[in-house]
């Protein structure tokens, strides 16, 4: 299974697969109608105090940010349990955020923790 990243603001495409936004909050300007998702996992996004925490200085506190975050998907069974959601036989998950390309962002940290994840799983089976 391959995680991928894209913005929400970005058209769909047939070969985004499963996709999954990735933030907390709705992305402003986009209609819940048109956003074209397969599902909205808040689960795994950044604790609301993290969050909180990050866009007070993004470019200041984007590591120790990173850290922290990772952090809380290791202790989360969110993640595990999101794996497990994804239906059989996807290929490719798209990880839909709002952030300005470039932006400090929470979406490498989740890209990454689920990958380890997805892995992990499949080793068990």
């Amino acid at each position: 299974m391959e995680f991928v990243l894209k913005r929400i603001y970005d058209p769909a495409s047939p070969e985004d697969g499963y996709r999954v936004l990735v933030d907390r909050l709705w992305p402003r300007g986009v209609k819940k109608a048109d956003a074209d998702i397969s599902c909205w996992a808040k689960e795994i996004t950044p604790s609301p105090d993290l969050r909180k925490w990050f866009h007070e200085d993004r470019e200041g506190r984007f590591k120790t940010f990173s850290e922290r975050y990772a952090k809380e998907l290791e202790d989360s069974p969110a993640v595990g349990e999101f794996i497990r959601s994804i239906p059989e036989g996807t290929d490719r998950v798209t990880l839909l955020y709002a952030a300005k390309a470039g932006a400090p962002s929470h979406v490498g940290t989740l890209k990454a923790a689920l990958e380890k994840a997805a892995a992990a799983i499949s080793l068990k089976k």
